[in-house]
């Protein structure tokens, strides 16, 4: 267990002459608070706010964050108080704690909702004070440091929360060193056979490439000290998650990738960068379309480096980076490298360094939309494109004209009705390239249609697009609500007044019924089936003119009955509720329902693409839960990526039988340049037999990877 005067020491080296003074009181409160606690790994619990605490120091963080650092877990495993954190540290640490702290004493209706919420917090807090999410990302760091002391439910759920929100997180601070170590450890555990062939494979090169690395920087450092420039070169191989990206996305073999190996250059000026730039480009080959300039643009999170790729002596690949001393701090420290605290002031930032985020949590209010949102704007950003008049917008990988009219203001964006790119008509749903010239086309009057949700990557876009979808479709189920009912208006007593007339008793009869106390929300309600018009119109009518009609209790659409016992919707009833075939939920799925005009409520996973792309009314979603049915099954469409053996189908066949599986499809493919591809229909019992299942299929060996798919284009 590393020991406090190590961490004070280190404060002290960056930090000269700084008071340790709440240092050593956070130690002493944090040794008290955390007395007879211990990890999952045996050591005392100490250890770990020590660990964090000690990051912190060697990012050259002030004592106050190194402090927060010994004291991030006090509100949530101890018995202290708020009041006792800011009586001791004052109001800043106790911000920022909290800031940190999980909010565990919330109920939410599920885990997923739950983290949503934590992590909007989160959000917030680091928006108000950059140390929350740097000392969130230490403690994540320990803690993916020290996880194979877990369970393995718990090891995979961290490393995909790891995997999905905070190695992006610390890529788009600019902290590559953190984000590469984050994303290695968690693919140890989420993929640990691709990880364990991977490493394999990488150590059986490890050999040559040390020796081109060593021969390339020979050659490089000649050529840099005859043209008098100073200069420290250093080589490496390309991080194992990264290497795996690779292969997965370009459909290549380890042979084939271009970056495999690395070297880094780093000299004085930027001057000097493009001097040697030059004088590798003229000693050695470079690749076409393999050189980015990305001092001339840096990346958002302020990374600048050039990177070139050249081919060596020996026909062997290589990248190399060319940066100055601060660029290559900045790339590997990020914001912790030029992060400055003012005595006496919140470390607030006024930069664009969190502009992004600022714009993220204007736009995007749902909790669960947010999740969804940040994690397509927390990926890198390498896409830079221009208007007509040279002005540069930076947008995420894969994103389209639709992001970039957006980009300008909403209004083009809404009014966009077509973009010329490089001069050319395109259609909208064409992927930006680096460097594309694109003319947004407008015309007034135009609206935002739902096809654009399934081409829009930015949160930019895609909440500006929900909001006028959303706002459409309110409209239309009011005016079908409004017709539904002056449809029985006219068959009742009532009919001598109008619904204007009667509002009062409509708005108090929908805040009775729970679905707003507003003339324009009951009619929402009737138009999107929540609400059957004529029981409405009944419950209206005084007793005295129905007549010996007894009163009928207002229930939603009460002409459809549920086809699916398994599943139960909340709060409503006689509903025609069905799986959606998209995502194909199957027993232990977080699920959503979602009401349909006319179709009642489909049942969605809620990962499924369509929850995110079409279910842009909040209100129209309901909760739903499972209701177990024994000797239930449920079809699942998995996809395998294979190196083709003789027997390999047969073992694939044995395993899933074994496990209680029932193979109802089998379709092969094999390619002679690429890995085979095996497509599955099985029928599980639910989520969990399912995970049991792919486990023992990803142990067979040959099988380099298994997912599961849409069972939508797959027969039952």
């Amino acid at each position: 267990m590393i020991r406090f005067e190590e961490i004070a020491e280190t404060v002290q080296l960056h930090h000269p002459g700084a008071d340790l003074d709440v240092l050593r009181r956070a130690y002493v409160f944090s040794a008290v608070a955390h007395k007879g606690q211990v990890r999952a790994s045996g050591e005392p619990y100490l250890s770990h706010p020590l660990e964090v605490a000690s990051i912190l120091a060697s990012w050259r963080l002030d004592p106050i964050c190194v402090a927060v650092g010994l004291l991030h877990d006090a509100l949530e495993d101890t018995l202290a108080t708020p009041k006792e954190i800011e009586e001791k540290f004052g109001p800043v640490v106790l911000h920022i704690v909290e800031g940190l702290t999980k909010i565990s004493q919330i109920s939410f209706s599920s885990v997923e909702e739950r983290q949503a919420e934590s992590f909007r917090k989160l959000l917030l807090a680091m928006v108000d004070d950059v140390r929350v999410i740097l000392v969130k990302l230490a403690d994540r760091l320990h803690n993916m440091r020290t996880l194979e002391h877990l369970g393995e439910e718990k090891r995979v759920r961290i490393s995909q929360e790891t995997m999905e929100i905070y190695a992006p997180l610390a890529g788009r601070l600019g902290m590559s060193r953190i984000k590469n170590e984050l994303e290695d450890l968690a693919f140890q555990h989420l993929e640990p056979e691709a990880y364990k062939d991977l490493t394999k494979r990488v150590a059986a090169r490890r050999k040559d490439a040390d020796a081109v690395i060593a021969r390339m920087t020979g050659v490089i450092k000649d050529l840099i000290a005859e043209a008098g420039i100073a200069a420290r070169i250093d080589g490496r191989v390309k991080r194992l998650y990264s290497i795996h990206q690779k292969l997965i996305r370009q459909k290549i073999d380890l042979d084939e990738l271009y970056d495999f190996i690395a070297l880094r250059v780093i000299v004085n000026s930027v001057a000097d960068c493009y001097a040697v730039l030059g004088l590798l480009h003229h000693a050695l080959k470079p690749v076409p379309g393999r050189i980015k300039d990305l001092i001339a643009i840096p990346r958002p999170n302020g990374y600048r480096s050039l990177h070139t790729t050249l081919v060596g002596d020996h026909g062997t690949p290589f990248e190399v980076q060319i940066r100055t001393e601060e660029m290559h701090r900045i790339a590997e420290e990020g914001i912790a490298a030029h992060w400055k605290y003012k005595e006496g002031q919140p470390a607030s930032q006024d930069d664009e360094t969190f502009a992004w985020l600022r714009q993220l949590l204007e736009d995007v209010q749902d909790p669960k939309e947010l999740m969804s949102s940040l994690k397509i704007d927390l990926y890198p950003e390498e896409v830079y494109c221009f208007t007509p008049k040279g002005a540069v917008r930076t947008l995420p990988r894969g994103a389209t004209p639709i992001d970039f009219a957006f980009a300008i203001h909403s209004e083009v964006g809404r009014r966009c009705v077509g973009a010329r790119v490089g001069g050319r008509i395109v259609p909208l749903r064409t992927k930006l390239k680096n460097g594309d010239i694109v003319e947004i086309l407008t015309a007034p009057g135009h609206h935002p249609s739902r096809d654009w949700l399934n081409y829009a990557v930015t949160s930019r876009a895609r909440s500006r697009i929900k909001h006028d979808l959303h706002l459409a479709e309110r409209q239309q189920a009011r005016d079908l609500g409004r017709r539904l009912i002056e449809r029985e208006w006219k068959k009742s007593p009532l009919r001598a007044k109008t619904l204007e007339e009667e509002t009062p008793r409509i708005e108090a009869l929908g805040k009775e019924l729970g679905v707003g106390s507003r003339f324009d929300e009951v009619l929402s309600s009737v138009g999107f089936g929540r609400l059957d018009a004529a029981s409405l119109v009944e419950k209206l009518t005084p007793p005295e003119l129905r007549g010996k009609t007894q009163t009928a209790p207002v229930k939603p659409n009460r002409s459809v009955t549920p086809n699916d016992a398994r599943i139960s919707v909340q709060g409503v009833d006689h509903l025609l509720v069905y799986r959606a075939r998209c995502c194909s939920p199957i027993l232990g799925d977080p699920i959503i329902g979602y009401i349909t005009r006319g179709q009642g409520v489909s049942v969605h996973a809620v990962n499924c693409p369509n929850v995110k792309n079409a279910m842009v009314d909040a209100q129209r979603r309901v909760p739903v839960s499972w209701e177990p049915t024994p000797g239930e099954t449920y079809p699942v469409r998995l996809s395998v990526e294979v190196h083709d053996r003789p027997g390999l189908l047969a073992a694939m066949t044995t395993a899933v039988s074994d496990k209680g599986g029932d193979i109802r499809r089998a379709e092969a493919r094999t390619y002679d340049d690429r890995p085979g591809m095996v497509d599955l229909v099985v029928r599980v019992r639910d989520l969990d037999h399912l995970k049991a299942l792919v486990r023992s299929v990803k142990d067979i060996s040959g099988v380099a990877r298994v997912e599961r798919t849409s069972l939508a284009d797959a027969p039952q």
